[in-house]
């Protein structure tokens, strides 16, 4: 540990694990059928190499730093299931679990994640010139944000693989979506953040109990002391982003429900704001798993990936031409959640976006701020910055001529406004009282 970071005690853990059967979705008689019956994962397999990897082993990133991909046996899966069943399912990500890494459905950590609202904006359309324009609203899931979703699959493989607690780096949402899941599993939690993050995400991590540590610095130097801490902790795991294999297993699960949605097709674009770059990858990882299922014909969506000016090395890279990204001198953004200099899967972000026809855009803080206020007063949607930002994304790709405007065009809202009061200025007078 750097001399300059402070000192995280090693603790064992604070709550004895306990099998996690609370709300255990799936269909009746589940817990009668074998439990590998329940998913039909196959493997994990380099993102970089192609290796095959023990998935029934904790494991990290692959021997060359690469992150592990979840593979599933499709064949099985198809002959399994169906999009009807699915339909007669309760309607959480867990509907999905035939191609989700959970093997026991008691072991499933829930709290009710998942099927959030695709939300037509006719309105806010018109204004942008796309009228087809939808929002996937993640605002609505536990704990305000989409991380709920990498979180709910991540800890229930965690618990299922016998680990004791979870550490992690974050920029605030994610952090407390990992200890509300790591409460409810009962296994212990650590997370580190910037001392500059959203207020109300340290709150969440201390009323679920976590450790929390504030760094004076950006994610990644966050990122060590996580990584000191679980050195020194037995039985832990390091589940930063796409450091563990089972966070974007959860977060693919927003490209199964946009497709389910609109009937078992794909709309024309989706755009999703860029930080760590999961919820890309793993949208276009299920895009692809779907069409193998013969769940979805015809070509892909065309993703977008959306940054901020103020740190946008995905963009950059993507401009480039390169395959990888470099970090930005200082990255800074009122889209916190976005300002992640280099992520570690970038170039499978960039890998997406170019495999189907899509591009990169940033937009500066100010044109983010200002659509957050149009597309509230347009439609009542108060979104986070980070899905502010694709709104204004869409206004660039229209005037651009790269969106003609009839395209059907769905915005993935990563999180809920109220997560961050002070993106939005109050000015109302006080009057005397009558």
């Amino acid at each position: 540990m750097p001399p300059s970071s402070p000192s995280v005690p090693a603790r064992a853990h604070r709550r004895r694990a306990r099998p996690v059967g609370r709300g255990a979705p799936g269909p009746a008689g589940a817990h009668d059928r074998r439990v590998t019956a329940y998913s039909l994962l196959s493997h994990l397999e380099c993102s970089r190499e192609g290796t095959p990897h023990d998935a029934d082993v904790v494991q990290g990133t692959s021997p060359v730093g690469a992150p592990l991909l979840a593979r599933y046996d499709l064949d099985r899966v198809a002959a399994a299931v169906t999009p009807a069943d699915i339909a007669g399912r309760p309607p959480t990500l867990w509907r999905y679990h035939e191609v989700l890494p959970v093997r026991d459905p008691a072991r499933v950590v829930s709290l009710g994640e998942g099927m959030t609202p695709m939300v037509d904006l006719p309105r806010h359309g018109a204004r942008l010139g796309v009228p087809a324009l939808r929002m996937k609203d993640e605002g609505l899931v536990p704990t305000g944000s989409f991380k709920a979703r990498g979180a709910a699959v991540g800890v229930s493989r965690a618990v299922e693989l016998g680990v004791a607690g979870i550490a992690m780096p974050t920029n605030g949402n994610a952090g407390a979506a990992w200890a509300a899941y790591a409460a409810r599993a009962g296994i212990g939690a650590l997370v580190a953040m910037p001392v500059d993050a959203p207020q109300i995400t340290r709150r969440g991590c201390a009323v679920t109990g976590a450790e929390l540590y504030l760094v004076d610095g950006l994610i990644g130097d966050a990122g060590a002391l996580v990584k000191a801490a679980v050195g020194e902790r037995p039985g832990w795991q390091d589940t930063s982003t796409l450091r563990e294999p089972y966070r974007i297993e959860g977060k693919k699960t927003m490209g199964y429900e946009i497709v389910e949605q609109l009937g078992w097709r794909a709309p024309d674009v989706i755009l999703y704001p860029t930080g760590g770059g999961v919820g890309i990858i793993g949208i276009h990882k299920a895009l692809r798993e779907m069409r193998e299922l013969g769940w979805l014909r015809g070509e892909l969506p065309r993703l977008v990936a959306v940054q901020a000016t103020g740190c946008a090395p995905i963009v950059d890279a993507f401009a480039a031409g390169l395959a990888e990204s470099t970090p930005p001198a200082d990255p800074r953004t009122v889209a916190f959640g976005i300002t992640v200099p280099k992520a570690l899967g970038d170039f499978l972000v960039l890998d997406a976006v170019r495999a189907t026809g899509g591009t990169a855009i940033a937009v500066t803080d100010e044109e983010l701020l200002a659509a957050q206020s149009a597309l509230a007063r347009d439609e009542g949607a108060w979104v986070c910055p980070e899905g502010a930002a694709c709104f204004a994304a869409v206004g660039r790709l229209r005037e651009s001529g790269w969106l003609a405007g009839d395209e059907e065009v769905v915005v993935l809202n990563t999180g809920a406004g109220l997560l961050y009061p002070d993106t939005v200025p109050v000015d109302a007078p006080v009057l005397p009282r009558p």
